[in-house]
């Protein structure tokens, strides 16, 4: 690792197609830079500042965005391998399409963001916010939902199968159509006052 960028201005930044390695960043500024197109590998950013940056385009694999701030960011056609999203927010953000593979979103905030048809099977959703999201038609097989709050989450159609959730999670999001597994079916009827014999 190099040694960490700490609290470096790269708002305005134009660096499409940069290929960053191994490279550190503690809270620094990418406020409106363009960086589409930007590859990450083992790299960190804690509390690093995304707003209104453009991301589209970038691959991020094994790298770290803890505590980051994307708000209003342009996150399409983005994919993300082995990376941790540990406490990030996510504020009206284009997301779509955006391809997440074994992603750590744990404390995460989504609130409202719009994930439709989206392949988010096997990620960490522990104790994330997705007040409002939109997750429709979206393949969570295999999620982690514990204590992730739920309300108002349109689930409809999703895929559920093998996903942990909670009870509080079970009541508050809307699940028409949603694909789950017995146990799933089993806790849903149970957070919803039903007695299974």
């Amino acid at each position: 690792m190099t040694e960490p960028e700490v609290n470096e201005d790269y708002r305005d930044a134009v660096l499409p197609g940069a290929r960053w390695e191994k490279r550190q960043f503690v809270r620094c500024d990418f406020t409106e830079a363009d960086l589409r197109g930007l590859v990450t590998a083992g790299c960190t950013f804690d509390e690093c500042d995304f707003t209104r940056a453009d991301l589209g385009e970038s691959r991020h694999r094994a790298s770290a965005f803890r505590s980051c701030r994307f708000n209003r960011t342009v996150l399409g056609d983005t994919e993300w391998t082995g990376c941790s999203l540990l406490g990030t927010s996510f504020v009206g953000c284009r997301m779509r399409p955006i391809t997440l593979r074994d992603c750590d979103l744990s404390l995460a905030s989504l609130g409202g963001a719009v994930l439709k048809k989206c392949d988010l099977s096997g990620l960490r959703f522990a104790e994330a916010n997705l007040t409002d999201a939109d997750l429709t038609d979206a393949d969570l097989r295999g999620a982690d939902l514990t204590a992730a709050r739920l309300r108002g989450t349109k689930l409809l159609g999703a895929d559920l199968r093998g996903a942990r959730l909670d009870a509080d999670g079970l009541r508050h999001a809307e699940f028409t159509g949603a694909h789950v597994d017995l146990d799933t079916a089993v806790a849903y009827a149970a957070a919803h006052g039903l007695v299974v014999h």
